[in-house]
């Protein structure tokens, strides 16, 4: 524990030009008294720390004292340093906070600045969540929850979780649901009432935690879905599509193929087509049409008052 603070000091005053005593032992949760014989125990391992008096006085390190940057670059340590803020702004996590501190120490850049930028955005997810569900990663403690599937259904779950993705602009837990005796992918922006409970589970095999997602058939259950996306709409769609083949129009619009998986049932699909209102028209197939015209009229019921 001892070596540990001595080291975590070492970058804490490199990182800092004066701290005073009050500050390191509340940083560690010592007593003053300890701080002094750490600082004591620093000099005499060859650690250029001086001491600073007056009323802002302190400890530091002698000006012009660098660590080796041999180990890593300054684009490694400059991209590991743009992530790890992330991370540690969306988990406030104190050992990212750490790490972050002794890579200043052989950063390039002084003031911080980075020509890169990560955000990690998280208003789609209940803030409570991601620390509770990395607590259960890293505690090995199972969590429970319900969950609204894409079929709108309610379930409850109990989830062994082993590892948090962030792709497509959500968040992502992946892990062993008891629930149903399986490895399952949950999206968190479904997740509700995450609650970390203290039924500890041992460790899993790490190759299952790599399995390669399902790999579809090109068989009936896939197809090309056609739609023409007229200029209102555009700067939607080559957001929500960037992998569809394109063909632009001397109107402006344009119409996308793209190959989905069981159109027909695909939910996601319908909502994003048909948030873009009048912007979007659906070519093939004509069941697809159909379904999303049904949708439509079935909303116009709820604002004529119609409904039931």
């Amino acid at each position: 524990m001892k070596l540990e603070r001595l080291i975590a000091m070492i970058y804490k005053l490199l990182n800092h030009e004066v701290l005073s005593a009050a500050v390191l032992a509340d940083e560690y949760g010592v007593s003053q008294r300890t701080i002094y014989r750490d600082i004591d125990v620093l000099c005499a391992a060859g650690f250029p720390v001086v001491s600073v008096l007056g009323q802002h006085g302190g400890y530091g390190i002698m000006d012009g004292y660098k660590m080796d940057k041999a180990l890593l670059g300054s684009y490694d340590v400059e991209t590991l340093l743009t992530v790890l803020r992330s991370l540690s702004s969306v988990f406030e996590d104190e050992r990212a906070q750490g790490t972050i501190e002794r890579l200043q120490t052989i950063s390039a850049n002084s003031d911080g600045a980075a020509g890169l930028a990560v955000s990690l955005e998280t208003r789609r997810v209940d803030p409570e969540a991601l620390p509770k569900l990395r607590t259960g990663i890293s505690e090995r403690r199972a969590v429970r929850f319900d969950y609204v599937r894409a079929d709108n259904e309610r379930t409850a779950r109990t989830l062994e979780p082993l590892r948090l993705h962030y792709k497509h602009s959500n968040w992502y837990v992946y892990g062993f649901c008891r629930t149903r005796r399986d490895y399952r992918e949950f999206r968190l922006s479904r997740m509700l009432d995450v609650r970390l409970t203290e039924d500890r589970f041992a460790a899993h095999d790490e190759g299952l935690t790599d399995r390669p997602p399902a790999v579809y058939e090109e068989d009936e259950q896939t197809c090309d879905v056609v739609f023409r996306i007229y200029p209102e709409a555009l700067s939607g769609a080559l957001d929500q599509f960037p992998q569809a083949d394109k063909n632009f129009h001397s109107d402006g619009s344009l119409t996308m193929r793209l190959r989905i998986h069981k159109p027909l049932e695909a939910r996601w699909l319908w909502s994003i087509l048909l948030g873009f209102g009048p912007g979007a028209e659906v070519l093939q197939p004509t069941e697809l049409r159909f379904i999303l015209r049904d949708h439509l009229q079935k909303a116009l019921l709820l604002y004529d008052g119609k409904k039931d």
